[in-house]
């Protein structure tokens, strides 16, 4: 299973490192190896990710939010089950600029929120969470237990944790 895993994860990475084959820079960190998993811009919306990704919003009154720092941390080193589960982390440490996110959700201090595709909230938690924790919310709601009979139906494997 972790051969597989790898593999996935090579395979997301390569359009990346193609990219970057001529130019002389810095190695890529973690986020953008993940294909998208980590946003550097968080939509205006979240309707625009309506039934195509899952959310996971981090909120924080300072980029040094002691848990914002682990749940960040957290997050990037294990991307691969994120992405196997179509989700997209979004952040957000700046409360002076009450962005569309900041006003939808209305978090104190550090928050975590888990929206479904279907734009739902699934989970608010004041607390990091692991990976494994949020994956294994995830794997709980019907939507993505539909998304799993698919893929065994299509003779899928499926991976992650």
């Amino acid at each position: 299973m972790r051969k597989l895993l790898t593999s996935l994860l090579l395979l997301l990475a390569a359009p990346l490192a193609a990219q970057d084959a001529g130019a002389a820079t810095t190695p890529a960190p973690a986020a953008e190896a993940t294909d998208g998993v980590f946003l550097d811009v968080a939509p205006e919306a979240l309707e625009d990710l309506r039934w195509v990704k899952r959310v996971v919003a981090v909120f924080a009154d300072s980029p040094n939010d002691p848990n914002f720092r682990r749940q960040m941390e957290a997050l990037r080193a294990d991307p691969g089950p994120l992405a196997f589960r179509d989700v997209v982390v979004v952040t957000d440490t700046d409360p002076a600029a009450e962005t569309a996110l900041r006003q939808t959700f209305r978090p104190r201090g550090f928050m975590m929120v888990l929206v479904g595709k279907d734009g739902q909230i699934k989970l608010r938690k004041p607390q990091p969470w692991d990976v494994r924790e949020i994956s294994r919310a995830i794997d709980k709601t019907p939507l993505r237990q539909q998304e799993l009979r698919d893929l065994g139906q299509r003779g899928g494997v499926a991976v992650g944790r």
